[in-house]
């Protein structure tokens, strides 16, 4: 059980689309923005683990079409909010960011994350706990991964939105965001070199 736990914390810590997200809406738009996008996430990877654990994620993932559609819709995504908070509050996008990413965003970026389906696979499928018990084990594997989940997640936020607070100067500010939608933008890199 402990196992289990410590492979949540490490698999959900290190940066990824959610995680890296959530610092960069937090140090875009502040904490109470990154909070609203963070409550999208929780739902949005929830509904991941519904999809990994009911065997739909492995049944539409199969399909290679619908797999190259999914990547190809999670890198636009990716790029996308990479360029919303580059360019939060700046003069320099074609149409300034001024609205910040919201519940429903979170929620669109889980389905075509690819790493919370990796992430979600490997923790639903292995570490056998209640071997005879399969809706106590999926039960309680929800639970704490949950657990381990909301707290990263906040303090991601915390992280961004420290940096929101410290009220830059706009050039240090657009660094800030800047290196935030780089950080994404390597996610997504690594995602593409790791496709072919």
């Amino acid at each position: 059980m402990i196992a289990f736990a410590a492979a949540v914390f490490f698999l959900i810590i290190t940066p990824g689309p959610g995680v890296l997200a959530a610092a960069g809406v937090g140090a875009a738009y502040g904490m109470q923005p990154g909070l609203r996008y963070v409550l999208g996430l929780f739902i949005g990877n929830n509904l991941v683990i519904l999809a990994v654990v009911s065997g739909l994620a492995a049944l539409v993932l199969a399909d290679p079409v619908i797999r190259t559609a999914l990547f190809v819709l999670s890198t636009a995504y990716l790029l996308y909010l990479a360029l919303r908070i580059a360019f939060a509050g700046s003069k320099l996008a074609f149409q300034p960011a001024t609205s910040e990413p919201g519940v429903l965003a979170g929620i669109l970026l889980q389905p075509i994350n690819p790493k919370a389906y990796a992430v979600n696979t490997a923790l639903f499928s292995g570490f056998s706990i209640f071997p005879d018990a399969l809706v106590a084990e999926a039960l309680w594997k929800l639970f704490v991964v949950n657990a381990v989940w909301i707290p990263i997640h906040v303090l991601w936020v915390w992280f961004g939105g420290r940096l929101k607070a410290l009220n830059l100067p706009p050039a240090r500010q657009r660094t800030v965001n800047y290196a935030m939608a780089a950080s994404m933008l390597l996610v997504v890199g690594l995602a593409v070199l790791s496709a072919f």
